[in-house]
């Protein structure tokens, strides 16, 4: 085998004729494991809290990650500027024709910029430790990107760069490449793709890079985070810290095999070598998704440092009030006869 078919039994769709899709299912299937997670960790710790709280918690993260995530893509990830121009269209879900096309296009770093807010705001607000619950929620967070970047494999999207790999996977609704472009025909000759003499665009094997990032920045980061730093954190905001790089780390490495958005490009380029934005060509060609990954990197190191140092001038903050100890049963003295 020189590459494989995307299976054509997949469908986005869960069932034929209704707007139910996987990726959706996919988010919910995210969010679940997320919430489980975390009350396991409040049982463990024996937090004082009650559900309310924690509903109430994720409710609000949720919101500010679906906000953040949507406004970031519209104005980071679209080119053109149609939604500087007309920005209401950002949570408006239908097209030209009036036909319902959900919120299409979600960035993570945004949806981290949003819930992070939400976080903070709600915690503080409410007087609950924010680096002891943010803490939790780090380490919950990872094992549910396996089921977003799984949506993103059913859907056909986000898929990665040309490759010759036995493994490369051609995607029905992958771009298709010029055959004027001498690689592209190298690259088809390679992989035993047949070239007509009038073709002018030929659609070649891709790195199934959603299933790479989930198990990078969902599997592997979680594994990490829950097994090896869950119970030695030294101090309250450490896994905090560990996710922002961990993030960080696998999602820029990532990149490398996921193909650029549409548009985009590259952002920045170090190599004299010229690189098609589908082909990987050279390291020092980096991505919008890198330079992110980057700063988050640097902002994971910052925090790592923050936090300790807060840490130690500050005691932990009691997330409620204590519960008050049993009241003791008055014995009633005996009346003398």
């Amino acid at each position: 085998m020189l590459y494989i078919e995307y299976p054509s039994w997949i469908s986005p769709f869960v069932l034929p004729g209704l707007p139910i899709r996987w990726y959706g299912l996919m988010y919910l299937a995210a969010f679940a494991t997320t919430y489980f997670l975390f009350v396991r960790q409040i049982k463990e710790r024996k937090v004082p809290t009650d559900p309310d709280s924690v509903l109430n918690l994720f409710f609000w993260a949720i919101v500010g990650l679906l906000i953040g995530a949507r406004i970031f893509s519209a104005l980071v990830y679209e080119p053109g500027g149609r939604f500087l121009a007309r920005p209401w269209l950002i949570f408006w879900p239908f097209d030209e024709n009036m036909t319902f096309t959900g919120l299409q296009g979600m960035s993570y770093h945004g949806g981290f910029l949003g819930a992070l807010i939400a976080v903070v705001v709600y915690t503080r607000v409410k007087k609950i430790d924010t680096l002891e619950w943010g803490d939790m929620l780090a380490t919950s967070i990872p094992l549910g990107f396996t089921f977003g970047r799984l949506g993103n494999f059913i859907n056909g999207e986000l898929y990665g760069r040309v490759t010759t790999a036995p493994w490369g996977m051609i995607f029905p609704n992958a771009r298709r490449l010029p055959t004027s472009e001498p690689w592209v025909v190298e690259i088809a000759e390679t992989v035993g793709i047949a070239i007509a003499a009038n073709q002018q665009s030929i659609n070649l094997p891709r790195h199934p890079s959603q299933l790479y990032q989930a198990f990078l920045e969902g599997i592997l980061l979680w594994a990490v985070m829950w097994f090896i730093f869950r119970k030695r954190s030294p101090f309250r905001g450490f896994m905090i810290s560990v996710y922002i790089m961990g993030y960080g780390i696998a999602r820029f490495i990532g990149e490398y095999f996921r193909e650029p958005d549409a548009g985009l490009g590259f952002r920045i380029t170090l190599s004299s070598t010229p690189n098609p934005p589908a082909l990987f060509v050279s390291p020092w060609n980096f991505t919008t998704g890198q330079i992110l990954s980057a700063l988050m990197i640097f902002g994971g190191v910052a925090c790592f440092f923050i936090f300790r140092h807060y840490d130690r001038r500050s005691p932990a903050v009691e997330t409620f009030a204590p519960v008050p100890p049993p009241k003791k049963k008055r014995r009633r003295k005996k009346l003398k006869r």
